[in-house]
């Protein structure tokens, strides 16, 4: 039986030294996260093991079982900027929950459990999300990162060398997937579902798909008040006016848009933009209505420069298409949080997670919690302790169903 309280307390601690008054401070590849990292060496050392790190700063923790191949359990440490205490974190301790309860055990587990913390899910830092997960899986591309910059201007594969990682070298870590002949995850659900519904613990069905690009809308720097508004070719105006065509569109189709990032040059208030940016992040749980989100985004950018005399371009930052887990798991994870929770409650991620990387290689499944109001990737993100000691136990039952298959 996991210890639900002791990994409450567990998370406690990670936030006490990993936080601020501003949230959680473990943006990837920093100084908090290598804290955060050496917190779970102190807590597996406390059972006997010491965590590996892969070529992809993924850390890896074995408990030999009776038989292989290993079922995997974990999610990842690193947090947004100014984050939440629970997010990623929850399941990687949740993990070392499961292997805790193991290790005091009489008895071997019936197989071998291979806890995994994957490094930069969130891609908070160089934009590009699930990079342990996805370097593991092979489906990341080296040569996504090879000029990417942080905020500070840092590169990086220089940021990534300080940390032992070689970018040429992070699809090797691929190696460790032979071993595996599962993946579960525990995680809190980031969304209001959950606790509107009431529900304590529910299985996940699977992630939507995603397509975030760049545009870069190119006008004409004037003067601000000297040009008269019908001659001037505003870019800032045409980025404004594609943010609000993007929610249209999002609503249309039955999925989620956002335009999180907007950048004008020169960004002075006495200039008409000349050059305006924005990232568009679409999600949809259909590959097909992603698909027209994504052509209708385009055309409306296209219309919009045209109208005011500007040019458009794209690039793509990152895309991944919507992911089903396997269904025997999930079912198993519903008897799981039927059996704790009281509810065999289903229901799809909008947010992404390493599971998906995991879904097109092993049966994966995955349990949420519900977040408080639906906050996350924010200081404010909670979880009710009932709901926690919920999902743990939740989680724990689901790796004991898949132990014994």
């Amino acid at each position: 039986m996991i210890d639900s309280e002791r990994v409450i307390a567990d998370l406690r601690e990670l936030a006490r030294r990993t936080s601020d008054e501003a949230g959680a401070q473990r943006l990837c590849w920093g100084e908090g996260w290598r804290a955060a990292r050496d917190f779970l060496g102190e807590l597996l050392g406390e059972i006997g093991l010491e965590p590996e790190i892969d070529e992809a700063g993924n850390a890896w923790a074995y408990l030999r079982g009776e038989r292989e191949p290993a079922l995997a359990i974990g999610s990842h440490l690193d947090s947004v900027p100014n984050g939440g205490w629970l997010d990623g974190a929850f399941g990687v301790m949740g993990a070392l929950g499961v292997l805790r309860a193991w290790a005091g055990a009489e008895a071997q587990p019936p197989r071998t459990l291979a806890l995994v913390d994957w490094a930069d899910e969130e891609g908070a830092r160089f934009g590009r999300s699930l990079f342990g997960s996805s370097a593991a899986a092979g489906t990341f591309d080296p040569a996504e990162l090879a000029n990417a910059r942080d905020a500070e201007g840092r590169h990086a594969p220089g940021v990534l060398a300080e940390n032992g990682v070689d970018l040429e070298r992070v699809l090797d870590s691929r190696s460790r997937l032979d071993r595996l002949g599962a993946y579960l995850e525990l995680h809190i659900e980031q969304g209001p579902v959950l606790e509107t519904e009431g529900i304590g613990a529910a299985a996940v069905s699977g992630c939507v798909g995603v397509e975030r690009l760049r545009f870069e809308i190119t006008g004409r720097v004037s003067h601000a008040g000297t040009t008269p508004m019908d001659a001037r070719r505003d870019a800032g105006l045409v980025a404004a006016a594609t943010a609000l065509r993007v929610e249209q569109i999002a609503v249309a189709e039955g999925g989620v848009g956002t335009v999180g990032e907007i950048g004008f040059e020169p960004g002075i208030p006495t200039a008409v933009p000349g050059r305006a940016s924005l990232v568009v992040d679409l999600r949809n749980r259909s590959a097909e209505a992603l698909s027209r989100m994504l052509e209708a985004t385009r055309e409306v950018v296209a219309a919009c420069a045209a109208e005011r005399g500007c040019e458009a371009s794209e690039e793509q930052v990152w895309r991944i298409e919507p992911i089903a887990f396997d269904p025997e798991l999930v079912a198993l994870a519903g008897e799981a949080c039927e059996r704790v929770a009281g509810t065999a409650y289903e229901l799809s991620s909008g947010a992404l997670h390493d599971a998906a990387s995991m879904a097109p290689l092993l049966p994966t499944a995955m349990v949420f919690s519900p977040s408080i109001g639906g906050v996350s990737h924010a200081p404010e993100e909670d979880t009710a302790d009932p709901d926690l000691r919920a999902a743990l136990e939740a989680f724990g039952a689901l790796v004991e169903l898949r132990l014994r298959r």
